[in-house]
């Protein structure tokens, strides 16, 4: 029987040290790489790459490529957090336990640290390792373009700006799930999209496990909207209460902590149903979703 809790150490661990060495080019000798290294490698869950890994071992197996493209989803979503974190964004000043990037730095260095950190993911995507065969390539290049329309105006960046133009705005629960597919959905469909494809998985595969993705990253955001209600600050390394403070429309807000929950828990169980197709190589992404609703962080 898996269990979760060594998995996902191992997989945190690999990817720590895979983006310690791709760090390494840029070492800690000037203020910008020393706020890069110190967003990046200040914790976190790493849950991106873990589905990444799990979705490409699920089809198949990990290579180089996966845990690469792996950790460059890592360095978008570091980067996402920095500038959310930014007086003109949410003006947070503690992330994963520690001072917010603008505070322990300044406001300057964090916008360029996070611009560092996106351009710098896109490079790790397309670098070459040897020499590609032509299905190699097209690959990357898929994997590559995806990741770019999650993370951009049709995904990520389209989702933070609604959502902070709702603020002061009672919104309905489809103008929220609209948000948040973008917002925090899309990234983490595509990782699992990126994992599925750099594994070798069929398109029936991939498709099964972008489904998966759609459903676990609204249930992820639903959890991380009733954690920011009646979640304890000290555990999850970041002040509780803003979204109420900034008068956001959140899932506990319009539904209700205790119907959030239950919506939570109808998202995992369309989720689990998407891995039908899978066998028990797909155990891991199946605990993984039911950690999802049940973490304290």
């Amino acid at each position: 029987m898996l269990d979760l809790k060594t998995y996902l150490t191992l997989k945190q661990n690999q990817v720590d040290a895979r983006l310690t060495e791709l760090l390494a080019v840029n070492p800690e000798s000037d203020k910008l790489s020393t706020a890069m290294h110190y967003s990046l490698m200040a914790g976190g869950k790493r849950l991106r790459p873990i589905l990444c890994l799990a979705a490409a071992e699920s089809v198949g197996r990990i290579n180089n490529d996966t845990l690469n493209a792996a950790c460059a989803l890592e360095m978008i979503h570091t980067y996402s957090l920095i500038h959310d974190d930014l007086p003109a964004m949410d003006n947070d000043n503690l992330r994963r336990g520690k001072p917010t990037c603008h505070i322990a730095f300044d406001e300057a260095t964090a916008i360029l640290t996070g611009d560092a950190l996106l351009t710098l993911a896109f490079e790790i995507l397309l670098s070459e390792q040897g020499s590609l065969s032509p299905e190699e390539a097209h690959n990357k290049l898929t994997i590559t373009h995806a990741i770019a329309v999650a993370a951009g105006a049709r995904g990520m960046i389209s989702g933070q700006m609604m959502d902070i133009d709702s603020e002061n705005i009672e919104l309905s629960e489809a103008d929220l799930k609209k948000i948040h597919l973008s917002k925090t959905g899309a990234l983490i469909k595509a990782s699992l999209y990126t994992g599925g494809v750099l594994g070798g998985g069929s398109p029936e595969e991939v498709q099964a496990l972008k489904i998966y993705g759609k459903h676990i990253g609204l249930a992820f955001q639903v959890a991380d909207d009733i954690l920011n209600v009646e979640g304890d600050p000290l555990v999850m390394g970041k002040a509780i209460g803003t979204d109420q403070a900034l008068n956001k429309s959140t899932y506990p807000s319009v539904m209700g902590v205790d119907r959030s929950k239950a919506y939570a828990k109808t998202l995992i169980k369309n989720a689990l149903d998407g891995l039908a197709i899978f066998d028990g190589r797909a155990d891991p992404l199946r605990a993984i979703a039911g950690y999802i609703i049940e973490r304290n962080q």
